[in-house]
């Protein structure tokens, strides 16, 4: 660990959409890696995430103080109406955050794109979605740096700014050219471009050496995000990413090749202790069977099977539609015809309500037969929602049988209205987790899985897969407590017998065997935690600043 990068910076900014802003896998990035920061930098550490909130809906993790930095928030003289709140986020290490609103912006981005074009060749012309949104947060938390920095009295050359994804990508760029002597580090979770051919359903990996990322933005309607991509890529100091299988897509779609590689930690205060983990288990798996119980019918017994797989809405991506083949797969094997498994699907869909049908059962203890047999909440878009109509379409042949497909919509914060626990609460109570990725960087959810004891199915298309097959000799469930499977484009129903293969395998092994594994994916966490992981973000503040010194002699 190099004292370099700790002694020569005054201040230390990371800017996200996702601080204090729980919408995706970065803001468990952020939110675990913390402590680590603030251990080393204390309140030189400041965290930059949009003020999406109000008195009406707050922030659950921000924590107002208008003292700190020396009072900045009410002292700074901000323009376009831009103004901010200070405070400390409500995780390990509560580190100082302040949040950006941004608003007033709009009426100006025409101009500052116009602006980011002759500095930086950033094409906005085609820009629609949340790009205008995503560039005013960006472009005010830059203006926020810079007078943080004046109003703190740091050393310009002595600040770093971290920027997270292409919806920072701006904030980047503006600094760059109004605050020349800081150093920036631009890190990309995921190319923009390498999501969106995966997600039109090309296949990226038997082309992908074919695949021109300016040609295939052209073609996929992603000029805008792409360009701003790329330019902040090729314009910050330090360009990162969080996986080596990320860092060959940076290489091939922005044509640049990232300096650091940095990979995703976990935090270990986020896990519960023994008397808590067996409390929430036992609570958690009582929750989940009666609720499958009244959507099936039956009543489930004790020793039910339960498998889940969750993340980003993404029904090819995340191997959403590998997941229920593997799950038809696992009920069509002979040995699991008289095993009871439940698997759900915990991801987050357009919701309308709680079922209502299943709300008055659960309450009740009814016996009413709900109206969909697999869907906890309605939805808006029931009929174009794709797990929902592949779960419609396996209800209506007959083929949720022993193993019982259930789609829980919702992102789960504890007050859904049907499950009313919240993920990482949720967690001890499963069995076993598959997330067969087809494009993952990194892949979150599975190493969350493992820290929580629980074992996991994952693929080498996810960055953490390709850790576990690096950093372990053994790729099997019970060594490890993750198993890799290789997913290519050609191999799809091979893929499907594995998972199933492999999930069988784990449910008819003893008592001993499941104790031993789920120690095993305790063990492999332990291995990613933030403690090992975050000399490579030191590597990278260290390559920021050395560049910033050189690019402005």
């Amino acid at each position: 660990m190099t004292k370099k990068s700790i002694q020569n910076i005054d201040l230390l900014f990371e800017t996200s959409w996702e601080v204090c802003n729980k919408i995706g896998g970065i803001y468990t990035v952020l939110s675990t890696k913390a402590r680590e920061l603030q251990t080393l930098y204390g309140d030189r550490l400041i965290f930059i995430g949009p003020d999406v909130w109000s008195d009406a809906v707050p922030s659950p993790t921000f924590i107002e103080r208008k003292t700190l930095l020396g009072r900045a928030a009410s002292k700074l003289n901000l323009p376009y109406g831009i103004e901010i709140r200070t405070g400390r986020w409500d995780i390990p290490g509560s580190p100082i955050v302040v949040l950006v609103k941004f608003n007033g912006l709009f009426a100006h981005l025409n101009n500052i794109y116009g602006q980011m074009w002759e500095k930086f060749q950033v094409n906005s012309l085609n820009a629609y979605g949340d790009y205008d949104e995503s560039c005013a947060f960006a472009v005010a938390s830059a203006i926020v740096i810079k007078a943080l920095s004046a109003h703190l009295k740091a050393e310009e050359s002595k600040v770093i700014a971290h920027f997270d994804e292409w919806t920072t990508g701006m904030g980047l760029l503006y600094l760059k050219a109004t605050m020349p002597e800081a150093a920036t580090i631009f890190t990309t979770h995921a190319t923009s471009i390498g999501r969106s051919i995966c997600g039109n359903g090309k296949a990226l990996y038997q082309y992908f050496e074919g695949y021109n990322g300016d040609q295939m933005a052209r073609e996929l309607n992603m000029e805008a995000k792409h360009s701003l991509e790329k330019c902040a890529a090729h314009n910050a100091d330090c360009f990162t990413t969080v996986s080596e299988v990320t860092a060959r897509e940076c290489t091939q779609l922005l044509d640049i090749t990232p300096a650091v590689v940095t990979p995703n930690g976990f935090e270990p205060d986020f896990i519960p202790g023994d008397k808590k983990y067996a409390r929430q288990r036992k609570e958690g798996r009582a929750r989940l069977l009666k609720i499958a119980s009244a959507l099936s019918g039956e009543t489930l017994p004790d020793d039910t099977f339960i498998i889940a797989s969750s993340g980003r809405n993404e029904y090819r991506n995340k191997g959403l539609d590998l997941y229920i083949d593997s799950m038809q797969s696992l009920q069509a094997r002979p040995d699991m015809a008289n095993k009871s498994v439940v698997a759900l699907i915990l991801v987050p869909a357009w919701v309308k309500e709680p079922a209502g049908d299943l709300l008055i059962d659960l309450d009740d203890n009814g016996n009413i037969t709900p109206e969909v047999p697999y869907l906890t909440h309605r939805l808006n878009n029931e009929d174009s929602d794709s797990i929902c109509c592949r779960l419609r379409g396996l209800a209506s042949a007959g083929n949720i049988q022993n193993v019982k497909l259930i789609f829980v919509p919702c992102y789960l914060d504890g007050n859904d209205g049907i499950v009313n626990i919240s993920y990482y609460d949720l967690l001890p109570a499963l069995d076993l987790t598959v997330f067969p990725s087809y494009y993952e960087p990194w892949g979150y959810t599975p190493l969350e899985s493992v820290a929580f004891g629980v074992p996991t199915v994952t693929t080498d298309k996810a960055g953490f897969g390709q850790w576990v097959l690096s950093t372990f000799k053994v790729n099997e469930l019970n060594a490890t407590g993750v198993k890799v499977i290789n997913r290519e484009d050609t191999n799809y129903v091979e893929n499907s017998e594995a998972i199933s293969s492999t999930i069988a395998s784990y449910i008819l092994s003893d008592n001993s065997i499941k104790s031993n594994t789920r120690v095993a994916a305790t063990s492999t966490s332990r291995k990613a935690d933030w403690n090992f992981f975050i000399k490579d973000y030191l590597e990278a503040f260290d390559i920021a600043l050395k560049n910033s010194k050189k690019r402005n002699k």
